[in-house]
């Protein structure tokens, strides 16, 4: 019997310890997956500390690579150009709808591609981030967000432009472009503004980018649809400016005298080339010209004195109060 005892007990404590080992293994395994799909994401002290200290505003004109679709297009950039300091300089790959996948993916066909780089500013991706030249790199994610998320991984693709930028140029600053979605949401304009900076281009795309890194590398953001809330909610606060009312003044009237839903007008293209300046540049966007040209030499339609000045305040206001801007923050100035 003692014998029985003996081999029941020492049984009983490989079992056990084949228990915690098993369920050490489990738990590391969980880890890395999670980690690997983004369920876990960087701890938010992590990203605090990440994002804690500014970026040096660059001491010369940037060159600048734009990834993207049609709410880049060709008179954004054209624009920001416009705005910076001679000697500003870009390219871009663009397409309809596209997104950071399918440039990505050279077997997949990019919708758009012939029409939307029919310019002499573009220049094939890989090879313009391999080859080094460039100081920043902006990127975007096709609309609806939701449907990038869920369909073409778009946190991957990220990580993966990432990559290839700073294979080219380590010191290359990393950017990506938050946009916006159709203007009848059901859920709400406004309201999808204010939740899907947090729970879409962060949660979902920007920190487990992140997350993935051994040693994390900050990848900016740069607003635009923070700063059309702010902006909106601005002019409805004042009830209207001499020439702008609401959010439909920032999109643009298609060929059959209908409202496009997302698409932007001169107005609207206006603000996001502001708020990309601020963002790239490190500076206050109050005092630049407000009257432009689009990407094809024709003059933009110019908001009014008052207009553009509300437009520059809220940008400055809203990239100096989100440190993944990589501005100075308002609160240390």
């Amino acid at each position: 019997m003692a014998d029985v005892a003996g081999q029941s007990t020492e049984s009983g404590r490989f079992r056990w310890k084949l228990v915690v080992v098993l369920a050490g293994l489990i738990a590391a395994a969980l880890v890395g997956l999670s980690r690997f799909h983004g369920a876990a994401m960087i701890a938010p002290s992590e990203v605090e500390t990440l994002y804690s200290a500014s970026l040096t505003p660059p001491e010369a004109p940037l060159r600048v690579f734009h990834l993207g679709h049609s709410l880049v297009g060709p008179d954004l950039p054209a624009m920001v150009q416009q705005l910076a300091e001679p000697g500003h300089r870009y390219e871009s790959q663009l397409g309809w709808g596209a997104s950071l996948k399918t440039h990505w993916d050279p077997d997949v066909e990019i919708p758009g591609f012939a029409e939307e780089n029919a310019h002499e500013r573009y220049r094939d991706a890989r090879a313009a981030l391999l080859s080094g030249d460039y100081d920043a790199f902006v990127a975007t994610e096709m609309v609806e967000i939701r449907d990038a998320i869920k369909y073409h991984d778009s946190s991957r693709y990220l990580g993966k432009w990432a990559d290839l930028a700073r294979r080219g140029n380590p010191d290359v600053r990393i950017y990506l472009y938050e946009t916006w979605h159709q203007i009848h949401d059901p859920e709400g304009w406004l309201a999808r503004l204010d939740r899907d900076l947090g729970r879409f281009w962060e949660a979902e795309i920007l920190l487990p980018v992140l997350a993935r890194q051994e040693a994390p590398d900050p990848i900016y953001v740069i607003p635009a649809g923070q700063v059309f809330a702010k902006f909106i909610r601005a002019v409805h606060e004042i009830g209207g400016t001499d020439d702008f009312s609401g959010k439909e003044g920032l999109i643009r009237t298609n060929s059959d005298g209908e409202l496009d839903d997302v698409h932007l007008n001169d107005l609207g293209t206006y603000l996001v080339a502001l708020t990309h300046y601020a963002v790239l540049y490190q500076k206050s966007p109050v005092g630049l010209p407000r009257q432009l040209r689009r990407a094809d030499g024709g003059l933009a339609q110019a908001p009014s004195e008052e207009t553009a000045r509300l437009m520059q305040e809220t940008v400055w206001q809203v990239v100096t109060s989100y440190p993944k801007t990589g501005v100075r923050q308002a609160t240390n100035q």
